[in-house]
């Protein structure tokens, strides 16, 4: 993570599965000129999907927007997907880069309370590593953003611990593999 980078957040929510949501992100990042440098991430919950995307950019160089591109003749289904962009955010406390392990998720917590304790939330799992980003513009969605790298035993027991700590909301995600064009 470099110094003055700015990670943007974009959260997407829908039916469709991993397979096809990375179909219409490909399709629309062929469409537009987007950074390849993309992280996005899968979570699953109550039969939907959220998707939550990590953009590195200089600050104030970032436009996103993931609009319904042409789909092909054959492809008669569509599924709606919801676009929210949660802001750019400054690394506060980098402990990893977005390298995943084999055995391990990434599990995001996301805080809306300025004055906290952000050490006591490392704390939750000491073994894991912890890169906490800060809101760097004010109309950000969330204060803070949490993002533990930790064993995959370990990540539903760290959701209930931050669900109990009045985090915003915080859930376990899996890197999805994406087409390197």
């Amino acid at each position: 993570m470099r110094a003055g980078q700015v990670i943007q957040f974009v959260y997407f929510e829908t039916l469709l599965d991993t397979a096809q949501f990375i179909e219409e992100w490909e399709r629309f990042t062929r469409s537009v000129d987007i950074n390849p440098g993309v992280t996005l991430q899968q979570s699953e919950k109550k039969g939907s999907f959220r998707y939550l995307a990590q953009h590195r950019c200089a600050a104030g160089d970032f436009e996103f927007i993931f609009a319904r591109t042409r789909r092909p003749k054959n492809q008669t289904t569509s599924a709606p997907i919801k676009t929210e962009h949660l802001g750019g955010y400054s690394v506060l406390r980098p402990e990893r880069k977005n390298d995943v392990d084999p055995g391990e998720s990434k599990v995001f917590a996301f805080l809306d309370k300025l004055r906290i304790d952000l050490d006591a939330y490392k704390q939750l799992c000491p073994q894991s590593d912890l890169n906490i980003y800060q809101a760097y513009y004010e109309s950000c969605k969330y204060v803070y953003i949490l993002e533990f790298f930790v064993n995959n035993e370990l990540a539903a027991n760290l959701v209930r611990q931050l669900k109990l700590n009045n985090v915003s909301e915080a859930g376990i995600y899996k890197e999805c593999v994406l087409e390197i064009t």
